[in-house]
């Protein structure tokens, strides 16, 4: 996937172009929803591009950072308490985009899209926000192939949280791909849109990290 230096984008970062890759070959389009059910129950399954990836349950480091921004989120714009609501944001949803299914770690709708829930075992419904926590094993695949899906799909807004680095990407789709409008570290408290309604205190995503050697 090619890189693109830009203007600089918000909070003074330079923005980065992620650019769209072409279409890959149908023909290697091989593996399916059953290869997802006939998955290890411990493993995390997704199907990108054709390939079947199988990765381990989300360490502690990154679920606490996941479960973290979704606490700060939910009451404001899932639930209207303190901020404007209308949007339903879930932990880890599998989401079918056509021959993909993607499993971010966290997934946001705007209501107006997804007023709610039923039984159904996945969305085909494309997010209007996604989030990806990122790890040594799969950072790669975060951004070299998922981004790209989500791309192809529409999805407005993209955040890559790192939580080695604690550093946190705010990714806004153009006609050209992903542009990289701000990269926030540390205590840093900030707004980073779609949900730039209130102001979010980074710190609290580390706050319940063991500090690293």
């Amino acid at each position: 996937m090619a890189l693109d230096a830009g203007d600089s984008g918000a909070g003074g970062v330079g923005a980065v172009c992620y650019l769209l890759p072409m279409a890959a070959d149908a023909a290697r389009r091989k593996a399916t929803y059953q290869d997802v059910l006939d998955a290890p129950p411990n493993r995390v399954a997704e199907v990108l591009d054709g390939e079947l990836h199988l990765q381990p349950r989300p360490a502690g480091r990154h679920t606490a950072v996941t479960s973290a921004l979704g606490e700060e989120l939910g009451p404001p714009f899932k639930r209207g308490k303190g901020g404007p609501g209308g949007w339903l944001i879930l932990d880890e949803p599998e989401i079918h985009l056509h021959a993909d299914i993607l499993v971010p770690d966290l997934a946001g709708w705007k209501r107006e899209r997804l007023p709610s829930v039923g039984d159904e075992a996945y969305f085909e419904l494309a997010p209007d926000w996604v989030c990806e926590v990122l790890s040594p094993s799969t950072e790669k695949r975060d951004r070299a192939v998922k981004l790209p899906i989500y791309a192809r799909e529409h999805v407005p807004y993209a955040w890559l949280v790192n939580p080695l680095q604690r550093t946190l990407e705010v990714l806004r789709l153009h006609q050209d791909g992903w542009l990289t409008a701000a990269v926030h570290h540390d205590d840093q408290r900030v707004r980073a849109a779609p949900f730039d309604a209130i102001e979010l205190d980074l710190s609290v995503l580390w706050g319940d990290l063991r500090p690293t050697p």
